[in-house]
């Protein structure tokens, strides 16, 4: 008997087709050639150095400006999307979150260290990174003078309750000269370093502060909070923490119709890990929660990363006056434009990213696309076409074998059912970043423009 997938009707009241934007040439194959040749013409691709005496970025050609007393850059608060994100709690030393703050010993940065704990040295790896950019960019800026760190991670509490100083994520510097004339220009190079937020703050040092370790995209990919919902194929509501591979959740196809679409992997997956992300509430109420850098169909504007959604603009939820008769009226579900109301950074437990056959999903009624970090729905599910063959060749071997040893000894729904749930529990119960996400996350920077990466 041949099982056909059950399909609803389900049509975007302004049809909505997943694909290429407007104007723009694409040719998978050739993206797929330079994905899979990439590995072998790896020896040819070499990675800049780090920062150190001498090295670190080109000095900028352009004049740059330096900051006025009491501007900063981005001209935002620091805990908001465009600069440094939220706070996510002091870090002790007897906190899990100890052990990803890392000393800096960097010999081109004087640090004041008045407490004597070397807390001043301690600091995230995206921080440290940053402050020893920026201090090559002193000593060039001004041969014979060093950056200076007037404070750094507090374990004292001498600051604001949700100051990032307590987390590692922010430092107060100066020159070696301390000269505040040289501050404003200093201010400035903290903005060229990359400092996700730069505060000329008093006339006796800047302020400079980073994004979290989770907030930042790295090898991380798009996710959403395991308590969030989605449809399955009966019609019931299930947590993403509970969905297993195989399953068939309401996903959007390429035509714009909403179909069931079997989840062939999780791209990450970890019931504990906290993230920061996105919550976006729309005018009826609809709520998605996902993360900065994943995709998010908007009205006008195709596929868009969910940190570049600003209010009012219209995402594509699932009608509520239809989802409430979904039973009574033929499976006639319609989706609709919705807009946006409100934007917030939130902090949740547990980061789950599916991935379905049509490369898309519906969470909490919200659609959504599976990927993120490339800004193109298409490059991206092209991308993985090798992982979808992948599981639909492995699977139908799989159910092959399993048919025919049912068969052999006349228990076909038991072996069947016992073999194909172990195969997919251990897979699904597998944490971390998926191995093929990983290898395409590593790659992207060299296969696609930079202008349609997340940064």
């Amino acid at each position: 008997m041949v099982h056909h997938r059950r399909r609803h009707g389900l049509q975007a009241s302004h049809h909505y087709v997943i694909g290429r934007r407007a104007g723009a040439s694409f040719n998978p194959i050739l993206l797929l050639i330079l994905i899979l040749c990439l590995p072998v013409l790896d020896s040819g691709l070499v990675l800049a150095c780090g920062p150190g005496r001498g090295g670190g970025r080109r000095p900028s050609q352009r004049k740059l400006t330096p900051l006025v007393f009491k501007q900063h850059v981005p001209n935002v608060g620091e805990n908001t999307l465009p600069a440094s994100g939220i706070s996510e709690g002091p870090v002790s030393r007897d906190d899990t979150r100890f052990r990803d703050l890392v000393p800096n010993y960097n010999s081109d940065i004087i640090f004041k260290d008045e407490e004597g704990t070397g807390a001043d040295r301690l600091m995230t790896q995206r921080c440290k990174e940053k402050l020893n950019t920026l201090a090559v960019s002193v000593m060039n800026q001004w041969p014979g003078v060093k950056l200076r760190v007037t404070e750094g991670w507090d374990e004292e509490g001498k600051h604001a309750v949700d100051s990032l100083h307590y987390e590692g994520r922010a430092v107060d510097v100066t020159t070696s000269d301390r000269n505040n004339a040289k501050y404003g220009m200093l201010a400035r190079l903290a903005v060229e370093a990359g400092f996700d937020w730069v505060y000329y703050e008093s006339r006796s040092h800047i302020h400079c502060s980073v994004k979290s370790e989770s907030s930042s995209t790295g090898s991380k990919g798009g996710c959403f909070p395991g308590k969030s919902l989605v449809m399955t194929e009966d019609g019931s509501r299930k947590r993403l923490d509970e969905v297993q591979l195989g399953e068939r959740i309401a996903a959007l196809d390429s035509r714009g119709v909403v179909v069931f679409s079997e989840v062939i992997a999780f791209l990450d997956r970890s019931s504990s890990e906290r993230r920061q992300f996105i919550r976006l509430t729309t005018k009826s109420g609809r709520v998605l929660t996902l993360t900065p850098a994943h995709l998010v169909p908007v009205e006008s504007r195709s596929m868009v990363f969910a940190a570049k959604v600003q209010t009012g603009d219209r995402i594509l939820v699932r009608d509520s006056v239809t989802a409430e008769a979904e039973n009574e009226v033929d499976g006639q579900h319609r989706l609709r434009w919705d807009t946006v109301v409100d934007m917030k950074l939130v902090l949740e437990e547990g980061v789950y990213a599916p991935l379905t056959m049509a490369g898309t999903l519906l969470v909490d009624d919200v659609v959504a696309s599976c990927y993120a970090l490339v800004d193109s729905q298409s490059v991206a599910h092209y991308s993985f076409l090798p992982l979808r063959i992948w599981y639909s060749v492995t699977n139908f071997f799989l159910h092959r074998f399993v048919d025919d040893d049912a068969r052999h000894f006349d228990v076909r729904q038991q072996r069947l059912g016992n073999n194909t749930e172990d195969f997919r529990s251990a897979e699904t119960t597998q944490e971390g970043v998926n191995w093929y996400a990983t290898i395409l996350y590593s790659l992207s920077s060299y296969v696609l423009p930079s202008k349609m990466l997340y940064n």
